[in-house]
């Protein structure tokens, strides 16, 4: 079986290609200045990325899994959410609250896509 890692740094890969899907890393912001709407978007122009580089979209995620730095950023982490969500492709999606890495972190995104045949 082939495995293909992208977007590798010194810890991890952004994503992993394997067993036909795609698994993403926790994306954060590369702007941990923003607010957590514009942290979520940044976060899902990020996760494009990787899904373009792995010869995919949006329209190809299964799952998602969102985790919160706190729960009240909920509403404004769904108006980024929605902006960039294909409604005729939605994925499951999970959303929780949990600490994050860095305290100026205030959304942390993971999922899995179908790999291209």
């Amino acid at each position: 079986m082939a495995i293909r890692r992208l977007a590798e740094e010194q810890r991890l890969s952004g994503a992993v290609v394997a067993g036909g899907m795609i698994w993403l890393a926790g994306q954060v912001a590369d702007d941990a200045t923003l607010d957590a709407e514009g942290q979520t978007a940044d976060i899902l122009r990020q996760i494009d990325a990787l899904l373009a580089e792995a010869g995919t979209d949006k329209r190809a995620l299964v799952s998602i899994q969102i985790v919160l730095a706190d729960i009240k950023d909920a509403p404004a982490m769904n108006r980024a959410w929605d902006a960039w969500l294909d409604p005729a492709h939605k994925p499951a999606r999970m959303t929780i609250q949990a600490p994050l890495v860095d305290p100026a972190w205030k959304v942390e995104i993971t999922g899995v896509a179908l790999a291209p045949s």
